[in-house]
């Protein structure tokens, strides 16, 4: 009898091996690839999906599905496929399912953010040969290797007519990625298997249990119950003690993730959640004017919230990226919290008495959002300002802050290239459907100004004239405070001492990055 436990209990032993469990905290709210530009989604969908081109952990460019690119015209850039690329069905990758691809991304109805804006500078798809692809731009684009390593490739045959309905309910959740679909419940966990015909390394992992757990403590007691493997997301508040605990070992690495306020610039005849102090609406939306921007943000104390709310898991900013980041303005420093400066702002503006605001924003998104909006509301107060905080859950916030219906809320923006290029287009861009600006551009924020610049960007090819007119554009639009930057988030995940991580700046929890310790 001993005899036969012991062989259970290794056969267990070798099981648990191969299996990894996994908990993170942000919902995933499609398996399509090209409905929703959302990191969960992406990170997701590198799981099951390639593009032709991605960045590695430390926001480098590298080979994809396409193992080299070249300009050959200054409007036309070549791609060579890797030969010999299957989909999980067993079709072969060839030069028609990147066509295919680029011409569908556009089109995905009802995209809450569209992928489009990684597309848009493409004016055709030539297919030379069976591995061979030429993207025809509109004008001179230098961005284009940074723009595919966003585009899931699909398979033509499979996904032609296929619907976002399709995908989540695993019919065509099929890649060419490191893992086959299992299963899918929405808001609960999504099941993977190895493919062991993957073209890259393979994962050290047969079975994966991807599960979403958005509550912090539930993510950390799964962790040390021994639920789960691995946790991402943190919660900064568990830091200190689980650093200290040799049940578990922590990954920290600084992130390309932007905390920041959007406002409502659409409006100028009043805003929803904006009155008078005796509630009656204004005839004026006060966020037309920059002076109580900048009141706005100039109450706000970000190193306050970075040591107490963040507990030093995040880096105050005045910009969209950290120094280092290609576009990054030097000297362009966050401001330093003044209640007494933003009152006096606010009665230049005409409001001695301020006004009633209402900050919305998520309570299961970004790392303490739910805090983050509480203090940001305490501020706001102190500057004058009756302030109304409202955290909702994810899917609700974000589907009506996608449809303009707040007049202040928070929202964050990740870029895994490290370059402004991403976030001036999506976040500060003036919206522009056709040529795929604006797409995260909530508020509805728009500066001819910034648009010149970025576009001039778009078109240079030169690296060192490119970063100076981005570096142009995020100054005209930080000092336009098209958004109230906040703080950039440290990246932080938590494991098994048997495991490690290969913990990446775009902030994306994939199991193909996580490896048994021993593992070289």
């Amino acid at each position: 009898m001993a005899a036969v436990s012991a062989l259970v209990l290794g056969m267990t032993g070798a099981a648990r091996a191969q299996n990894l469990t996994m908990a993170v905290g942000a919902q995933v709210t499609a398996l399509d690839p090209h409905y929703h530009a959302l990191s969960p989604n992406f990170a997701v969908a590198t799981m099951l999906f390639d593009t032709l081109t991605q960045f590695d952990a430390d926001a480098r460019l590298e080979p994809g599905l396409a193992e080299s690119w070249k300009v050959v015209e200054p409007t036309v850039w070549e791609f060579k496929l890797r030969p010999g690329v299957r989909f999980h069905n067993g079709n072969p990758l060839t030069a028609e399912d990147v066509a295919f691809t680029i011409a569908r991304v556009p089109t995905v109805p009802n995209s809450p953010s569209s992928y489009a804006i990684y597309t848009r500078a493409i004016e055709r798809v030539e297919v030379v040969d069976p591995t061979t692809v030429r993207f025809h731009t509109r004008t001179t684009y230098p961005l284009l290797p940074n723009d595919l390593s966003q585009v899931a490739i699909l398979d033509k045959e499979t996904h032609e007519g296929a619907s976002t309905d399709d995908f989540n309910s695993g019919k065509v959740a099929i890649g060419t990625g490191p893992f086959r679909y299992v299963n899918f419940r929405s808001g609960d966990r999504l099941e993977l298997e190895r493919n062991d015909a993957y073209w890259g390394p393979k994962p050290d992992w047969a079975k994966v249990n991807y599960r979403i757990v958005v509550n912090d403590s539930a993510r950390t007691a799964g962790l040390l119950a021994g639920d789960v493997d691995f946790i991402d997301q943190v919660p900064t508040s568990d830091l200190a003690t689980l650093r200290r605990d040799n049940r578990v070992r922590v990954a920290e690495k600084d992130g390309l993730r932007i905390i920041f306020l959007a406002l409502d610039h659409m409006r100028k005849d009043g805003s929803p959640f904006i009155t008078g102090n005796d509630g009656k609406p204004l005839d004026k939306n006060p966020l037309q004017d920059l002076r109580v921007r900048r009141a706005l943000s100039m109450a706000i104390d970000r190193n306050a919230i970075a040591a107490r709310v963040m507990e030093g898991a995040a880096q105050p900013s005045g910009q969209f990226l950290s120094e280092g980041a290609f576009g990054y303005v030097p000297g362009l420093e966050p401001p330093k919290g003044d209640a007494d400066a933003a009152k006096k702002l606010l009665a230049e503006a005409g409001y001695p008495n301020g006004f009633h605001i209402t900050l919305h924003g998520p309570n299961d998104r970004y790392i303490n959002d739910g805090r983050i909006i509480q203090a940001i509301g305490q501020f706001w107060t102190r500057a004058g300002l009756r302030t109304t905080v409202d955290a909702q859950p994810w899917t609700t916030y974000i589907s009506r802050a996608g449809k303009q219906e707040f007049s202040a809320f928070l929202v964050g923006w990740g870029t895994s290239s490290g370059e402004a290029s991403s976030p001036l287009r999506a976040l500060v861009a003036s919206y522009n459907r056709d040529k795929g600006y604006g797409t995260s551009n909530r508020g509805r924020y728009s500066n001819p100004e910034v648009d010149a610049k970025l576009e001039a960007a778009l078109r240079e090819m030169d690296d060192e004239k490119r970063e100076k007119l981005l570096q142009e554009a995020t100054q005209i639009a930080m000092d336009d405070v098209g958004i109230i930057p906040i703080h950039i988030q440290k990246n932080v995940w938590a494991m098994r001492p048997t495991l490690r991580h290969d913990s990446r700046a775009d902030e994306l929890t994939r199991a193909q990055d996580v490896h048994p310790a021993a593992a070289n």
